[in-house]
This record gives C-alpha cells, structure tokens and sequence, in this order.
C-alpha cells in the first residue's frame, strides 16, 4: 500500500518532464506527470490521506474469447466422435465450437488462408493446410490450443488433403497432380510419391490437372481414388503401385463420394451433373442426372446447369441413400438464391440460403467409412452464417443455433459494456426477450455437443449492448466469458416507415440506414436507456414489464449556426460538392446550387428528418419509447450530427450536444430546458479573445437558440492546437478542419456542409458503419473521422470556422461543487467540448418530489471553465477518501404497474454512491480525460493536483475511469494502438503496452473498457473481442475456458459376419507402416519440403487435461522430441560414417599408390 504525500510529489518533478519525448520506447509519446506545487485551501489535506492501492503489478493484458460469426470463412471440419465443429477463415483464424460455451479461436501466425481442416478423429488433434502451402498439426487437449508440428511445400501447392480414419497417414494431392503422404506423427514426408505421369495413361497427351480429390476406398485401405480437375478419375493400388482402373469423363470434376460398400461411387460437375460410377464397368457411368436440368422434349440431354460444387452420398439402413449436394441450379433462373439439395429416394428438397455456400457436412452416426451411415444433420456453413438442418424429420427443419453468431445480422455501430450490473437485470431481460423467440426449429438437441465447459470463479454478471445500423439494439449476457443474446429492441419502430412511392417527400440527411444508433447511454440501477440515431435525434426508453398502447411524445429542438459568407481554404478550382442532391438524399427533391437547398421551391425549416408515429403505439414489455427529440432543419441547413449524450434518472433530464451546440431536456415534464450554442455557454467566461462581428439582421430562434459568432480565429487559440491538428502526409487530421490550399470564397452554408460531410459524401452510409470501416490511423481524412467516431475527437482548430465549431465532445451529471469555494455540493452537469475546455452548468431542479412534474428544472451557466489539451473524452468525479462517486440515479419502478395508478407515488432516489460517506465531504476531486492529457481537479478550489501528458504523437480514442480490485483507475485506448492505465486520483502510470494496431475506424468506434479489467472492441465485421487488462483474471483464465478435447471411447466397428468377410472384398488390415516407412519408401527429397517444430511442445501441456490424459500427452510429445532427436543423431551418424568410409577409402589409395617404392623414390 503507498501513501502519496507533499514532499514525494514535489520529487517527482525533477524525474518527470511535462513534454513526452517523441522516440519513448512505448511509441505513445513518454509523456511525464506534472504535479504543480503549492495547493489551495483543503487541497493539500487529501493528499496524505489518500493510500493508492493498485501498482503494475495489478495489471496484464491479454485476450480473453471472441464472439461471433467467423469472419470470411473458408473451411469446415467435423468431428463425429468428439462433436466438435472446426471453421477456417480467410484470414488463417480457426474458430472450434462444441456446446455452447466451448469456443475457441487459433490464428496462423502467417495469416494464410485455410484452405482445408482435418480432424484426427477422437485423438485431440487437427490438420489445417494453408494458401501458403503449409500444413499444421494442431494440439486441441489443450484450453488454447498450439501448433505441434508444421511442414512447409516449398516447391508444389497443396490443392486437397485427405486423412483415413485411424491412420497416421495424410494423403497431399498437390497442383502439379502429385500425391505425397505426410506421417502424422513426426510430420515428415514418405518417400512413397504417387506422380501424376504414372496415375494417368501414358497415350494420354494433356496434363490432368490438379488433384481436387483423394479418398481411400471403405472395401479396401490399400486402394485410393484420386480424382483430377479435368474429368480423370484414378483407382490406384498403394500395394503394387500401379492404376487398376482410369475412369474419364468430359466435363470437370469437382468432388467425388463413395457408397458405403465401397462398389461405388458419384461425382459432381461443372455442367451441374451428377455421374454414378460402378468399379466393375469403369469406361462410362452407369448413371448421369443433372438434378435442376430441363427435359428436352426430343429426347436430347437435359441443358447444362451450374456447377455442382459438392456432393455427398450417405446410405441408411432403413431407407433410400440421402445424396446432398450444393449447386447445380439452372442458369434460367439468375435470381435464385443459394441453394442446398437434398435427395431422398424420388424426393428432392431445396433449400434456398440467404447468403453463399461454403462448404458442408453431412453427421452421420458412424466414423467408419464401411458401415451404414446413417445420416442425421447437414451443416451448412455459409459465408456469413452456420445452419444445421435436421435430416430426421420429413420437412428438414433446421437447429436453433445456440451460438452468438448473429450480432453482424445488422452492422454493428457502437457498443458499450457494462461489467458487475445489478443482478437482477440479466434475467429480467430474458424474460420480455424470450417472448420474441422464432418457432419451426428442430426439437432434437444440438448436435454440436462436444468439449466441457464450467461457470468458473467469475461470477459477476456482465452485459454488452451493441448498437446496429438498422436502428436495433442488443443486450448480451456476458457473464462467465460467453455471449447469449438476451433482447432486443429496434428503434426504428418509433418512426413512420418510409413509403417507396414517396422516395423524395421528407428531410431525411441519410442515403441509407437513417435510423442508424450513433451513440447510447445506459443507466443499469434505473433502467433508464437513451439512443442517439444518425439523423440528430434522441429517444428516451424506459422499462416496463407491461404491454401498453399510447402516443409517443416527441420535441423538436433548433439547434444550429447561422449562415455568414466567409473566406475559406479551398485546395481545388472545382467546386467541392457539385451535386447537392448526392450529398443530401432527402425524401423531397433537392435543386438550385450548394449555397442554397430548396425542396419544392420553399427552403426547409423547422422540419425534422423523421416522422415520429402520430398514432396510439402498441409497445410490448421491455423498453417503452418514453421521448423522441429531433433536431430540426434551420434556414435549408440540415441538422448536425449528435457528439455527446447522456441521462439522469434523478435529475429527470437528457442532454446532448453537437458541434453546434448543447441542448438539454426534461423527460419528465417533456420540455426543452436549454438549446445553446457553444460560445454562449461560456457566458462572460470565454477564455478567448473572439473578434467582434460586424452587425447584421438578427433572428428570432425558438427553444432560446443565441446566435454564434463565424469570427477568424485568434492568435491565443491558434497556439493551443493540439499536434492533432497538424497536417501529415498531406491530410487534415481534424475532424473539423478544412483542406489545406488556396483561399476561395465560399459561404458559410458550404462550409458547414463540408465540415459535416467531406465532399460528395452523405453523413452516414452502410458502407461507414463501424462493421466496414478501413481506413489508417492516425493519418485520416478529415470527413471519415467525422462520419466515423461516436463522438468528435478534434483537438484542433485549424480551420478558420472552428470558433463557432466548438463540438460538445462529452457530457457528465453528477452532485459537484459548481463554483469555487461553494460550501456544499449541487446538481451540475459538466460540459466538455473540442477545444478542451470544461463548462460547468448549474440545474436548480424543485426542492420536493411532489413539485418535480409541476415547477419547472433551471439550467444557468456557473462561470466555472476549466481547461485541457485536446477533445474532452471521459469525467469521473472522486470523494474525499479517492473513492468512484456514482453519479445520482433513480430507483427503477414499473411506470405501468397495476398497483401504482396514481402520479403522488414517491420517486427513491439515491443522490450519492453507498460505498461512500452519506455526506460527501468538504471537498472532491475531479478526473477529466482529453484525447491528449489527463488532469485531476480538487473541488471547490478548482486547484489543478495533478496533471498527465498521456500522449504528444498520438490521440486518444477511448478513456473510461473504471474500478478494479475495489480500487479506481483511468483506462486509455491510443490511437497508436496503446493501452494504458493511470492511477487515481495521483495519474502515476501503471500500464502500457502496445497492444493493438489501430488499423481501421470498426476498432476505434467500438472499444470500449469497463470495470473489473475488461474491455471489448470489433475484431472484425461480425465478431467481438474480449480483453482483460487485470493479472488476476489473466491468471484465473484458463479455469474460465472450455475443455476441447474431453475422454470419450472411440465406438466398435459393426460385425461384418463371416460370409460378407469372405465374399465382401478384401477388407484385410492394410500395413501403411511397412509401406510408407523410410525402410521401404525410403526418405522424401529435403527441397520439397521443409519441417518446422511448432511452439505446442511442453508448453502446450500444461493446459492439457489432468491425470492419465495429461500423462499420455506428456509421454507423446516426448516420444516425437525423442525421436527427432534420435532422427537428428541417426541423420549425423550416418554421416560420420559416410565421412570415415571416404577417409579409409583415400587412404587405402594412397597406401596402394606407395606401397611398393623405395624411401629414395618418394
């Protein structure tokens, strides 16, 4: 435990420097704390007194689970024995599944794409082959799985892999037509080599192509079918290493199946064919279909269809064979969708997809390729979904999946997390969500049901929301590291829907997704919930476990600055937005030039983007718009997108900002409090000197909107940029500022829109959601990092327009001291803006509950401003012992609950945090975060304590204060890709590590900490990744994850009977040992490819399950490091000796040479 005093803080001073040198190891800039000596009043006090309890020691960061759809998946591989489901994606991921809760994620280091999986069926092990030639031996008896063994192609590309069933033995068909086999054990190539100019004939004058198929035969093991690209099919005797049959065919192959028997087998084409092939007659197929082709009436060959990319052929016991394939549809039809088809007996079903197929699988009940099959789910992995459909049943209906792989059903667009929520919450939320479940799904239990998984000492409960681009909204239960979707509201359900034949009658400011959520507020303990869309609105939810039918009330808010010619930088002689309808799609017709926007020959004002439901709406339990607050169109100028939000249940207000202004909103008596530019907020506080504007007509604004000034900027405020600002690389890299170039002169009206939107650009499009974004940081254009952030990160002011530009950057309620010296605490709401600076304003709300609907809330500027570097992010408010005050909240109550009809109920409110005094104190500190430095105010003096310079190269993109281990602490999430964490309230660096390269603007919108050591972002469009930055939880993590690999007995292969044994074929065991081995085959050539150890060795095993599994492990991987070893040894030996045998030899040859000379001869 340290204790932080006077003298210890003035000795910093000389160790830390205000301004970070820039060639700092972490990369962020070393920026030092600046702690000013000499304190004011009660500010020296606190300072013995507060003991810091976290140290570095607390923290470490790593990644816990992801979550989600498998991005761009590529591959499939099932385990029947062990019921685990194995994905590849393009990017060289592998996502492993098995009952809900076992979920694992692996990454090729080199990124690859996997071309194909293979299970070691019920050995705990997995093959993956890569785009870049390269195959791996994957250890999954292990909760994180490693690499075991790699070997990598260095002269030929890996085209299909096939891997019997109890064998260690990996048939590699490559491009050039080779087949090579791989041990599995020691991953080293045979010398045994099937090449593709001894498989095919030698009359034959054409390559055959790759191999795009190998299977060994369920008859017999020492027969393997190769099938190549151009229609060539190959039985080949691995025994006397020859072709007993060639098989062709005139249109391409694309996959073969065999029947269970092992008599025969089928292939699907490239004209949309299927061909039945019977071993005893191997010049042509006994039977040709092609499923989806017309009859010909003349009789001719039914018309080609698309390519049937894969079949599968399973018999049963009881019934006809299924034959599943994916393809084949008619070219006639261009619009039809995906399909899977399935083929039972004369029965044919299609099952139309709504995304492309991948791949399949048909489960089956048995492991064994020679017994009945017996078919019982397909699954079908598309490219942004996972189905598995239920062939027991007649009408194949599919699985409910249990997995948490539709969050990117809408793109994601913010998220927040929320970790040790009121407990309650979770199970309330499932309630009214489980009412919306889907019927018609299969009644068997999922057949994905392999691993083990436990809850594990964490028990918190924890809850992600994330927003979507469609207007929903989704709560998760993340507790225990797992995701399951609990319930989900859509905004858009507020509005009018948007008729197609009125495509051009409304204001909207959006092309596409108008009702996308920009931002969202949440208070776990009221249940009060707030969402900012991107057409500059506000809803207000409340919840309530009663359906009710009533009218939505809604405001409308002007919030916006006047239009004034102006001299701006121009880098081009074009004009920057050529066609105004482009930028703006409204629902009415946009003409004239960019200066003005008419709509019908009258200019739009007063109007909203949306039309709010005029009608009785009838809301089902759960979340009950109770407000809807629309910014409106002032003068032709649409209104700015919304930068700030936030609520307070016990304040009964809202209050959002843009970079116009700050509105504020009682919810309760359903009127707007406060509509107010930014530089009236400052009132006689404004710390800059703002130059006078030459008078002009005034207007008369509604809802007390003063005018804003479109002044140069002043010296003083030029100096205070942020390096932010500065221009790299030829960009701006403020949000706000303009392009750099020539002046032209343009009105402010286009000014605005070009700060809004950047040119030719709409303010929001599907393509800009969080979930698409790919756009390099820090060095980004000025329109995207608008469209992109959730809120404005501008630190600078480098366009001339800033000053009347100064965006509400953050918002904060809380019980603080408003005024310097004031003697007690009030209700405050704390302003943080663009430039940095902190207003402080005062609400003067009715001092009973019973007055709280009747009189009305007064908000008035306090005079206090405090000042920053860079964009205000975060505030937290500490009290006097250094504890997390909670901001003041209401007691939720159901205000649709039968017992409580009358409006005298008394409201319970808890004004201050239980675990603090009930009087706060004589004093507190306050933590305000810039996307540049930290500080921390002591209040009501208003003395800076502490400051942090917490980046001088970079920007920050998130700051949250968070508690961890019943402490408190800053959270930072650079831009550079660092997190960090600073103590409070002394901002001494605990951590910071260069974590994640922030490589597009997903990431930046969508990170986000919170308490506990946990944080969270978009790893990709359709996946969310958890991260702890606690050492406790990094510690307990391999508790928390689940078991891959669990004992289960491998079943016995069916009885064949004498007679079948005797006239069936020649099922006798097949030696691939004594075939394959370096004694017979001798060794492969070293050049064709090269064996690389894997980092899965003993490391690996120390996550392997106890007792006698972990014993075998341990025994099996020391085996394989014992036999490369000996491998190794027997290898130098063998040349030890090759070089002895060389010696002897030249010196017997000498010997002989001067064996019969004289002394006097030499």
């Amino acid at each position: 435990m340290k204790k932080f005093n006077f003298r210890k803080v003035l000795d910093g001073l000389t160790a830390a420097s205000p301004v970070g040198s820039s060639g700092g190891g972490s990369g962020s800039g070393a920026g030092g704390s600046v702690h000013p000596g000499g304190t004011a009043g009660a500010a020296g006090t606190p300072r013995e007194e507060i003991q810091e309890t976290l140290t570095s020691d607390y923290f470490q960061i790593c990644k816990t689970v992801r979550h989600g759809f498998p991005y761009l998946p590529t591959a499939l591989a099932f385990d029947p024995v062990q019921k685990i489901l194995a994905i590849g994606t393009r990017t060289g991921a592998i996502r492993i599944l098995g009952r809900p809760g076992v979920d694992c994620y692996c990454q090729h280091e080199s990124g690859a794409a996997v071309l194909q999986l293979q299970f070691l069926i019920n050995e705990g092990a997995l093959v993956s082959a890569c785009a870049d030639d390269a195959l791996h031996l994957w250890n999954l008896r292990q909760k994180r799985p490693a690499i075991l063994h790699s070997l990598k192609f260095n002269r030929e590309r890996i085209t299909y892999c096939h891997l019997p069933f109890q064998s260690k033995w990996l048939y590699v068909g490559t491009e050039r037509g080779n087949t090579h086999i791989v041990n599995i054990e020691s991953f080293i190539l045979s010398g045994y080599v099937i090449m593709w100019n001894k498989a095919i004939e030698l009359s034959t004058k054409t390559h055959p192509g790759p191999v795009v198929h190998l299977s060994d035969s369920p008859r017999d093991e020492g027969k393997l079918l190769i099938g190549y690209e151009n229609g060539t099919i190959v039985f080949w005797d691995l025994r006397s290493k020859r072709a007993d049959l060639r098989a062709y065919y005139d249109e391409a192959i694309h996959s073969v199946a065999w029947h269970h028997e092992g008599k025969q087998f089928m292939c699907s084409h490239s004209d949309g064919s299927l061909t039945l092939w019977n071993l005893k007659s191997p010049n042509r197929p006994f039977q040709t279909t092609i499923p989806h082709g017309k009859v010909q009436r003349d009789g001719k060959k039914p018309e080609s269809c698309k390519p049937i990319l894969k079949v599968e052929y399973k018999t049963c016991k009881n019934s006809e064979p299924f034959v599943v394939f994916s393809g084949g549809l008619s070219y006639d039809k261009p619009c039809r969708r995906p399909s899977l088809t399935i083929m039972h007996g004369k029965a044919i079903t299609v099952l139309e997809m709504d995304h492309p197929i991948v791949d399949f699988l048909t489960l089956c009940e048995t492991p064994y390729p020679n017994e009945f099959q017996e078919p019982y789910a397909v699954v079908v992995l598309l490219e942004k979904d996972l189905i598995v459909v239920d062939l027991t049943q007649t009408n194949f209906p599919i699985f409910e999946n249990p997995y948490p792989i539709d969050i990117h059903e809408s793109p994601v667009t913010c998220t927040e997390y929320f970790a040790d929520c009121p407990p309650d919450l979770i199970p309330v939320l499932y309630s009214v969500g489980a009412k919306h479940k889907k019927q018609g799904y299969s009644n068997k239990e999922w057949p994905i049901s392999g691993g083990a998984w436990n809850l594990g000492a964490q028990t918190y409960p924890e809850i992600i929301i994330t927003g979507h681009a469609d207007g929903s909204v989704k709560f998760w239960d993340a507790s225990a590291i797992t995701l399951q979707m609990l319930y989900k509201l859509k905004t858009s359900k507020v509005f009018e829907k948007q008729k197609v034949g009125e495509g051009k009658t409304t204001a909207e400011i959006v092309e596409e997704d108008p009702f996308a959520v920009q931002m969202m507020y949440w208070c776990p303990e009221s249940r009060i919930f707030c969402v900012a869309g991107v057409s500059a609105y506000v809803i207000v939810y409340r919840f309530s476990k009663h359906e009710v039918n009533t009218e939505i009330a809604s405001l409308e808010v002007r919030l916006q600055s006047e239009v004034e010619d102006i001299i701006t930088p121009e880098p081009e002689t074009n004009p920057p937005f050529p066609d105004a309808s482009s930028q703006l799609p409204s629902l009415k017709s946009l003409s004239g030039s960019t200066n003005t926007v008419a709509c019908e020959g009258t200019m739009k004002d007063s109007i909203p983007c949306l039309s709010v439901k005029a009608r009785p709406v009838r809301m089902p339990p759960g979340y009950q718009a109770d407000l809807v607050i629309q910014l409106v169109w002032v003068d032709g100028e649409p209104p700015q997108q919304i930068t700030s939000l936030a609520v307070n249940s016990a304040y009964g207000l809202v209050a959002f900002g843009n970079c116009n202004g700050l509105a504020v909103v009682d919810f309760m008596q359903k009127t707007v409090l406060l509509s107010m530019g930014t530089l009236d907020l400052y009132g006689s506080s404004d710390p800059y000197q703002r130059q006078p504007r030459s008078p002009r007509k005034s207007r008369q604004f509604a809802a007390g909107l003063t005018e804003l000034s479109d002044s140069p900027v002043s010296l003083e405020l030029e100096r205070c940029k942020s390096p932010t600002s500065d221009h790299v690389n030829g960009h701006c890299t403020s949000p706000t500022s303009q392009s750099c170039g020539s002046g032209k002169r343009l009105s402010s009206a286009d000014v605005s829109r070009a700060n809004r939107r950047g040119p030719g650009r709409p303010p929001f499009r599907k393509a800009q959601s969080a979930a698409c974004m790919e756009i390099s940081l820090p060095v980004t254009t000025e329109e995207n990092r608008e469209n992109s952030f959730s809120r404005s990160r501008s630190s600078s002011v480098s366009s001339i327009d800033r000053d009347s530009k100064e965006a509400i950057t953050a918002l904060f309620f809380m019980e603080s001291f408003a005024r310097k010296n004031d003697s007690a605490v009030s209700s405050c709401l704390w302003v943080g803006t663009g430039l940095g600076m902190v207003i402080i304003l005062s609400l003067n709300l009715p001092a009973s509950d019973d007055l709280r609907h009747s009189e009305p809330v007064v908000v008035s500027p306090s005079g206090t401003v405090l000042t920053l570097k860079g964009a205000v992010l975060t505030f937290a408010c500490l009290d006097c012992m250094g504890t997390l005050t909670h901001q003041p909240y209401e007691v939720w109550r159901d205000p649709h609950s039968a017992d409580d009809g009358d409006k005298t109920r008394k409201r319970k409110l808890v004004m201050h945090s239980p675990s603090s005094s009930q009087d706060m104190g004589d004093h507190q500190f306050a933590v305000i975060c810039s996307e540049k430095q930290a500080k921390v105010f002591s209040l009501p003096s208003q003395t800076c304590l502490y400051v942090h310079n917490i980046t001088e190269t970079s920007f920050l993109l998130r700051a949250d204060v968070v508690t961890l281990c019943n402490s408190v602490c800053l959270a930072c999430f650079c831009a550079n890709g660092h997190i960090m964490t600073l103590s409070l309230p002394s901002l001494r660096p605990l951590l910071d590590m260069n974590y994640l390269p922030v490589t597009d603007m997903r990431i930046a919108r969508t990170f986000c900490f919170t308490n506990e050591g946990q944080a969270l972002y978009l790893s990709s469009p359709t996946e969310i990744q958890r991260l702890t930055y606690s050492q406790e939880m990094c510690d307990n993590l391999q508790d928390m994850l689940g078991d891959l690999f669990t004992p289960v007995e491998t079943p016995e292969a069916q009885n064949r009977g004498f007679l079948k044994g005797l006239f069936g074929g020649s099922g006798q065991a097949f030696d691939r040992e004594e075939l394959f081995g370096e004694a017979t085959a001798g060794k492969a050539s070293r050049s064709l490819a090269q064996h690389i150890p894997g980092s899965g060795g003993i490391e690996g095993v120390r996550g392997a399950a106890g007792g006698v599994i972990g014993d075998l492990t341990r025994a099996r991987i020391a085996l394989d490091e014992r036999g490369q070893k000996l491998g190794e040894l027997d290898e130098r030996t063998a040349s030890m000796m090759a070089s002895a045998e060389a010696f002897s030899k030249h010196a017997h040859e000498v010997m002989l040479k001067y064996k019969d000379k004289k002394w006097y001869q030499f």
